[in-house]
């Protein structure tokens, strides 16, 4: 049987609600990595998924077919934390994960941070690193000397995944998310064993848990019930890790609420890379302090479990309004 008609038997399957099984899915994400098909096909099987809801053996297959394809990358030695929505959200928020990731970096907590350009958003973390000057490195060389220098590296997803480069086109020309959206988080090419995820529903939420338990891995997923992928402070947030489940309003951080207004990321990736800019500089608003603190304390608390929120959060603080976050964004422009 020829490629053309295997995904034309594929598509037929799904386009009468069939769902697949853990090795068709892993079957079906390496065939769509070869390069053998139309953007028509691609599209066509991207919005199958788009008209139900993903099975957990359906996740767990295109996890495994991304990962079976990918340039894996060893930073085992260095226990990085990755810190990863999902996005796909549309609240077209400023890049609140990033800038996460980066307080964790100069809190002295190592970073691998996975992440890609925006499809759904106007800026995704790829856009921003790159508006700001920071070259995409491939090489585990290159990785390990951002790490040691910076505490953090950055890993853009398409050039560790085939299947994401030859679905990257038709990604955009669709505009909305897909269940590539589900994955990011789940295929960081380092494997890090500590991961601060956030999602974009509570089934998704749910789904990404029954994945960390079959691991070895420490968690944080986190979903703001504004339908939000990271703790926003407009609304209650849930957190699920590895010793259960809590909803975590702005108090629980000492915030008062925000408004959805204070979490606006611009209109292009020009606009976003200068507020992102501005907050590192230390001359962000207080609710977009408190927002990227708040986050950058849950992952701080997870990777340092021995410390307090309270403490966390301090930790967060100094690094944020220290400019030590600031610093290592320096250094990583400077290695480029």
């Amino acid at each position: 049987m020829d490629n053309l008609l295997t995904m034309r038997t594929l598509l037929e399957e799904l386009f009468q609600h069939k769902t697949l099984s853990r090795q068709q899915a892993a079957a079906a994400l390496c065939e769509l990595a070869s390069g053998r098909h139309s953007h028509a096909q691609l599209a066509a099987f991207l919005t199958a998924f788009l008209m139900r809801s993903l099975t957990l053996d359906e996740l767990r297959g295109f996890r495994d077919g991304l990962l079976q394809l990918c340039q894996p990358v060893d930073l085992s030695d260095v226990d990085p934390i990755d810190v990863c929505g999902t996005g796909g959200d549309g609240k077209h928020t400023f890049n609140i994960s990033t800038l996460t990731a980066f307080v964790l970096a100069g809190a002295g907590i190592p970073v691998a941070k996975h992440g890609n350009y925006g499809v759904s958003s106007v800026s995704g973390s790829s856009n921003v690193l790159e508006q700001l000057g920071v070259a995409f490195a491939t090489g585990e060389g290159q990785l390990r000397q951002q790490l040691t220098a910076a505490a953090i590296c950055f890993l853009h997803a398409p050039l560790f995944h085939p299947a994401m480069r030859q679905v990257a086109p038709v990604r955009r020309e669709l505009g909305v998310k897909t269940f590539f959206n589900m994955l990011g988080p789940l295929v960081n090419p380092a494997r890090p064993r500590v991961q601060l995820v956030g999602v974009y529903n509570l089934e998704l939420a749910r789904m990404y848990r029954y994945l960390f338990q079959e691991e070895a891995t420490r968690y944080a997923i986190v979903y703001s019930l504004d339908g939000s992928d990271e703790v926003t402070l407009t609304t209650a947030a849930v957190l699920m890790d590895n010793s259960g489940e809590q909803r975590l309003g702005p108090e629980a951080f000492g915030f008062d609420p925000v408004q959805p207004a204070d979490l606006q990321g611009g209109k292009s990736v020009a606009e976003a890379a200068a507020i992102f800019l501005r907050i590192l500089e230390g001359r962000g608003s207080a609710a977009q302090n408190n927002i990227v603190l708040a986050n950058a304390a849950l992952g701080i608390r997870l990777y340092r479990p021995e410390l307090s929120l309270a403490d966390a959060l301090e930790a967060a603080r100094e690094s944020l309004l220290g400019l030590k976050a600031r610093q290592a964004l320096s250094i990583l422009q400077s290695l480029s």
